[in-house]
This record gives structure tokens, C-alpha cells and sequence, in this order.
């Protein structure tokens, strides 16, 4: 496409850079980058990404860059690539540096806004790979509200181990097994070296493949662009369609705002719920919301949940992965299925112009019944995978991903452990029996600070066999790869007084399901005298990043946002 009669100078922000005589020392910056006046009358398109070589999760993420570069030049725009920080997920977790993981979010968010508005560029394709990436990016695009689209750099493949498709929570399961001296140190060697075949995200549902899908769901992301794999031609394709659709959205002055409404974040959510995806979701899309000035509330989470069916069949709870997703046609077949049963607002409007509904007339679901993705009368749970527990130690909420039977109640002692490393090394030592109900407290937004992930205590408990008869309660956050009872975001966190600070060993805990509950069997003047007896503990962090994100940190039941001193 060319550049039409829009593009007037009060229709580019990049003016302000690149024109006038006054703007002589801007425009030879550009030039000092081969950059010709003909491109300096072009949209100036920014390309933020996030490549590294420190996750496969990112390693690739130059080429998929590239090609939104020759998307956005074929359509008459100027791309200009930049980076941001990455943390990997993956390489994080399980020690005292997943503390950095959830900040990273908002540090990404931070970047993209300020180079933005310090270059005043014109539009942006966001690119992502790992986790905290992908809402940083689309919490960028809310704020910014300039053109953008957002690009995922697509799903790893599966590794083979003993000729079974395997990923990132099989080898953390194993590491369960481990402990039980169930499997040797050698079997894990060769488990490792197997599990990542190449670049590209987790290949379950797990963070970064559900966030991946609310993209395309909330119709800031190319329709069809969340499931082909990181190491296909089918990626970069995709790659220049981004770059072509932001000119599009350019042209037509569509921005973020316009598509992420209260009705789009609704559709989000219940996908999120039909695919069973990660509960670090939770936390992104309030996020994501008060960025986009949408009132939303944790509540709805568990409204939209028990009028959504579960319908498709992918890890951490079911059999398959992202890219058997992708051939059976990917999200838009989850998006047909679900607006047809009436689950969806079809009127939503996404980047193309088009509303849902439109966009999904031309998606056709499979002649033949899908494994991956079941029909809405025959749902692998009659109600969604995202469960909002409340109760007196989670006054404003705490949330569960359902990925087994969704009528149970849990009964049991409480075990309390005031980190993950003395939970962690109690679940290895063999200290925890059938029936028990593990708190981990103070790894909340502010106390972690960073909110870390509970992933290697709650893959060791699966591990040891106990998936369905150990519950784990936590302020802090989980994996996608978690699998079992376990209850994160637990609001107010320990630190800020919540409840869950005084829970003591031996107290008796109820996780009742059906009716959302979620309370140990104290009285309320009973907590109300050990909250009197209680004093936060101290932080180790007194300077630098994770004191300066800990102290901004608001609580889970909001997203964990950061706000300034003022706002507060």
C-alpha cells in the first residue's frame, strides 16, 4: 500500500522531529543512520524487541523483527527497530531471581512508552517472546494509545523423550521423581538436554502461549498469528502482516483504545477460561485494563468462569500442545466455536476495522471432531479453568486454575512456611504428607518484592504423586506449567497484613470449590488478635530495582500495578 493524502502533517507525530528548519540537528541524527529525507517523510514506525541470547524464548526474535521491518517498509513506512530488557522465565524461577521476573513487566512497559514519546514515533509493532514480554508490550500500546500491534514470536516445539512429546513441566515433574529416587541423575541429564529443541516459547498453554492467544482474542494481534511455531516460514509471514496492518491502522487512525473495551476484555477473559491458560493471566489483563482506563475487577474473573465451558485440551492439564493447536486452526477456531454458542461479543472491533464477528466469517471449524478442541456440548469441564476463591485469608481474592476434577473440597492442616525455598526443601525432604494444605506467605507484589513463582514446589509435590490430595495456598504466583490445587494471588498479601500472615501450623484449612471459599477454621476475633500480635517482617532490600518496583507494587487483586507515590 502507499501513503495516502491522510498522512497531513497534523496526522504524524514524528513531525515534531522532522520538520522545519529548526529540526536541522534531529534530522541529522537520522541521516548519521543512512536514513534518506525521503524515508524522514515517511511514518516513523517504531520496532521495539526484546531479543537476547539469554532465553530461546527470545534468541530468534531478530528475524521475526525483520520481518515486521519489511511488512512496515512495503506498506510506505520508516520502521526503526529498538530493545528492551528480557528476563527468561524459565532460567529465573526456582531462587531469589524470579524476583526480577514480574518487574520486568513493568520496566518493558516503561522503555516502549519512553522511547515513543522521546522519539515521538508514529506507531509501533511490538514484538515478544517470553512471559512478562507480552503484556509489557501491550501495556505499553494502552498507555502510548498511538498505533500498534502487537507481534508474538511464536511457539517452541515440543522435545521427544523415549518417543513421547515432552516440555519445561515435564522436566520440572521429573525433578519430583527425583527426590523420591524415583528416576537417576543420569535420566535427568538426558530429560534435559531434550526438552527445548529450539527457539520459541513453552509449548503448552502456558504464559506466554496464553497471553499469545488474549491478543489475537482482544484483536490487537493479527488474527490466526498466536499458534504458528517460532521455527516456521508460516512466523514470518505473520511477522510482515503486523507490518502491513500497522500502516493500515495507521491510515485509518485506529488505535488501542478503540479496541480494548470492557466487551473485548470479557471476550479475553472467557477464552482464557476455554483454554484453560495460565493465572498469571489474571494479574496481565487487570493490568493491561487499568492501562486502558477499563473498569476491571477480579470478580469478573469468576462470573465470566462459570458461564464459559473449558474446551481445549492442551498442557499443563491436558495432552496436547501449541502447535497441534495450530493444526487444527489455531484461535480463530476456539473464537467460531465460542461466538457461535453465544459466549462472545461479536461487535468487538479490532486493528483491521472489522468487528469479531466479521472477522470470523471467513474461519471454517473441521469437518472432523477435533481432539484438541472439543464441542461446546461436550466440554472437557462444564465451567471455565480460572476459579476466584474468597475468604477470611483472602479477604480480596485469591485465584485457582482448575485443571482436574472442579467440584472438590479440600480439608486439611495448614503447613506454613514463610518462603518457597523452606516449602520447596521440606516437599523434597519428604515432610509433607497426604492431605495437607502448604501456605507460603511473604512472596507477595511488595514482599518478594517481584511476587515470584511457586513453580518448583508445586512441580515437586506433582512429582512425588501428590497432585490431587496436597493443596498449596500462596501470595505469591504460579507457572502456566502448574498443574493441581494450587492457590495463588491470595489478597491482601502476608506482608501488607493480610490474613495469611497469621495463619499458624496446624490450623485447619477449607478450599471449598463450588462455593468459591477459602478460609482456615479461626474466628474472626481470633485473627483479629493475632493481626494485633503481628509485625510485618523486615525487607532485605533496602536499594536499587527490586526496592524501587517493591515499594510501587499494588495489590494482586489489582494486577499487581505499579503506581506512583502521588496516586496512591
Amino acid at each position: 500500500m502507499a501513503i495516502n493524502k491522510l498522512f497531513v502533517p497534523e496526522k504524524l507525530r514524528s513531525q515534531e522531529v522532522t520538520e522545519g528548519v529548526e529540526r536541522a540537528p534531529h534530522r541529522a541524527m537520522f541521516y548519521g543512520m543512512d536514513l534518506t529525507e525521503e524515508d524522514l517523510k515517511k511514518p516513523l514506525i517504531g520496532v521495539p524487541n526484546p531479543a537476547a541470547e539469554i532465553t530461546p524464548c527470545n534468541v530468534h526474535l531478530d528475524d521475526i523483527a525483520s520481518a515486521a521491518k519489511r511488512g512496515i517498509s512495503n506498506a510506505g513506512g520508516t520502521p526503526l527497530e529498538f530493545g528492551t530488557v528480557t528476563i527468561s522465565d524459565g532460567i529465573s524461577t526456582g531462587h531469589d531471581g524470579n524476583r526480577t521476573s514480574l518487574v520486568s513487566r513493568e520496566i518493558i512497559a516503561d522503555s516502549v512508552e519512553l522511547v515513543a514519546e522521546g522519539e515521538k514515533l508514529d506507531g509501533l509493532v511490538t514484538v515478544a517472546g517470553c512471559d512478562k514480554n507480552l503484556p509489557g508490550m501491550m501495556m505499553a500500546a494502552a498507555r502510548l494509545n498511538i498505533p500498534c500491534v502487537f507481534l508474538y514470536g511464536g511457539t517452541r516445539l515440543p522435545g521427544e523423550y523415549k518417543g513421547e512429546p515432552v516440555t519445561m513441566q515435564d522436566i520440572e515433574e521429573a525433578l519430583g521423581k527425583y527426590s523420591k529416587g524415583e528416576i537417576s541423575a543420569d535420566e535427568i541429564k538426558e530429560f534435559e538436554k531434550v526438552i527445548c529443541p529450539g527457539p520459541g516459547s513453552c509449548a503448552g498453554m502456558y504464559t506466554a502461549n496464553t497471553m499469545a492467544t488474549i491478543a489475537e482474542t482482544l484483536g490487537i494481534a493479527p488474527l490466526g498469528s498466536a499458534t504458528p511455531p517460532a521455527v516456521s516460514d508460516e512466523r514470518r509471514d505473520v511477522g510482515v502482516e503486523a507490518g502491513e496492518l500497522l500502516m493500515e491502522a495507521l491510515e485509518s487512525d485506529i488505535r488501542p483504545l478503540d479496541v480494548l473495551t470492557y466487551e473485548a476484555f470479557e471476550n479475553a477473559i472467557t477464552v482464557l477460561n476455554a483454554v484453560g491458560g495460565s493465572t498469571n493471566a489474571v494479574l496481565h489483563l487487570l493490568a493491561m485494563a487499568n492501562e486502558a482506563g477499563v473498569d476491571l475487577d477480579i470478580e469478573t474473573f469468576d462470573r465470566i468462569s462459570r458461564e464459559t465451558p473449558h474446551i481445549t485440551n492442551l498442557k499443563p492439564g491436558g495432552t496436547f500442545h501449541m502447535v497441534d493447536l495450530h493444526s487444527e486452526g489455531g484461535v480463530p477456531v476456539i473464537l467460531r466455536r465460542l461466538y457461535e454458542g453465544g459466549h462472545l461479543h461479536g461487535n468487538t472491533k479490532r486493528l483491521t476495522g472489522k468487528t469479531l464477528a466479521e472477522a470470523l466469517d471467513n474461519v471454517s471449524l473441521p469437518n472432523t471432531d477435533s481432539t484438541v478442541v472439543t464441542p461446546l456440548d461436550d466440554p472437557i469441564h462444564k465451567q471455565g479453568a480460572i476459579v476466584v476463591l474468597f475468604g477470611n485469608i483472602a479477604p480480596e481474592g485469591a485465584v485457582l486454575k482448575v485443571t482436574g476434577e472442579s467440584s472438590f473440597s479440600i480439608e486439611g492442616p495448614a503447613r506454613v512456611f514463610d518462603n518457597q525455598e523452606n516449602a520447596d526443601a521440606a516437599v523434597r525432604n519428604g515432610e509433607i504428607n497426604s492431605g495437607d494444605v502448604i501456605i507460603i506467605r511473604y512472596e507477595g507484589p511488595r514482599a518478594g518484592p517481584g511476587m515470584r513463582e511457586m513453580i518448583m514446589t508445586t512441580t515437586a509435590i506433582v512429582g512425588q504423586g501428590f497432585e490431587d490430595d496436597v493443596a498449596l495456598v500462596t501470595d505469591g504466583r504460579f507457572s502456566g506449567a502448574t498443574r493441581g490445587p494450587m492457590i495463588g494471588h491470595v489478597a491482601p498479601e502476608a506482608f501488607d497484613g493480610g490474613p495469611l500472615a497469621i495463619v499458624e501450623e496446624g490450623d485447619t484449612v477449607t478450599i471449598d470449590i463450588p462455593e468459591r471459599r477459602l478460609d482456615i477454621d479461626v474466628s474472626e476475633k481470633e485473627i483479629n488478635n493475632r493481626l494485633d500480635d503481628w509485625t510485618p517482617p523486615a525487607s532485605d532490600d533496602s536499594s536499587g530495582v527490586l526496592a524501587k518496583y517493591g515499594s510501587m507494587f499494588e495489590s494482586a487483586s489489582e494486577g499487581a500495578i505499579t503506581k506512583p507515590r502521588w496516586n496512591k
